[in-house]
């Protein structure tokens, strides 16, 4: 099969190779797709410019976690009803070697789901990483539906599904972007409102939101805590939670009584 790898970390320039492994063929309780699309996160680049410092994990690795295709082979204790079934998958190179940069992935079952015919492989692609980390984000804290949720970054691959999964459970939804172009995205994506952040400081953005929801917001999804604690903490009603999947070193805002945050 034609497969990208790397076997040092760097530059996608410097590291990537392009060229031919022998096919794999899926073990006890996996399955083997055929990759028609393979979805690449932050967390994939990070990986191989090592960021975390961790070093290389494997000698040889085929990056990418996420991906979409059609099963073509089941493993010992896969039914057989798996083979052809467009899927899309998610962990393909979480404590693995071999993700979906490649003709062919073999990933375990549980980290399989099928998908509608009408969503293409690209779409499918793209559920993995941002669609769990959206939908826990938004239902970390409890039921939204009749409440306010603030969702920032709501142009962003995560933020979208976010917004998308928060109107589909009834909420409220306020997405903030980071430019006028990004304004409909964050609409298409269900969004009731948008404010656009840049050039504007904590106390006008928290102006603009509450003027859409004048008590304020039940619950924030943030891509960047550190850059928007200052905003979150202007809008949140008593009682009001945030989850954040993103941040450098926060520094949390005090007051004379105290402050607390539910994660």
């Amino acid at each position: 099969m034609r497969a990208a790898w790397y076997e040092r970390q760097g530059r996608a320039r410097d590291v990537l190779i392009v060229g031919e492994m022998p096919d794999p063929s899926p073990g006890p309780g996996e399955v083997r797709l055929r990759v028609a699309a393979s979805g690449v996160n932050p967390g994939d680049v990070k990986k191989r410019q090592d960021a975390f410092g961790y070093g290389m994990p494997y000698p040889r690795v085929v990056p990418h976690s996420d991906g979409a295709g059609r099963v073509d082979r089941v493993g010992r204790g896969v039914g057989a009803d798996w083979v052809d079934r467009p899927v899309w998958c998610y962990g393909a190179q979480s404590y693995r070697p071999f993700g979906t940069a490649a003709e062919l992935a073999v990933v375990p079952v549980a980290q399989v789901a099928p998908l509608l015919e009408n969503v293409s492989f690209e779409q499918g692609a793209c559920l993995g990483i941002p669609g769990i980390t959206a939908h826990r984000a938004v239902h970390s804290a409890g039921p939204v539906e009749g409440r306010s949720v603030l969702v920032q970054g709501g142009a962003g691959a995560v933020g979208q599904c976010a917004v998308a999964l928060a109107r589909h459970a009834g909420a409220s939804v306020i997405a903030t972007v980071r430019s006028e172009r990004d304004v409909e995205t964050a609409r298409r994506a269900g969004a009731h409102d948008v404010v656009v952040l840049p050039g504007l400081s904590p106390d006008e953005a928290a102006e603009l939101v509450l003027g859409h929801v004048p008590g304020g917001i039940d619950h924030v999804v943030e891509v960047a805590f550190h850059e928007n604690v200052a905003i979150d903490e202007r809008l949140l009603r008593v009682g009001g939670s945030i989850a954040t999947y993103a941040t450098l070193d926060p520094s949390l805002p005090s007051r004379s009584g105290p402050w607390c945050s539910r994660t």
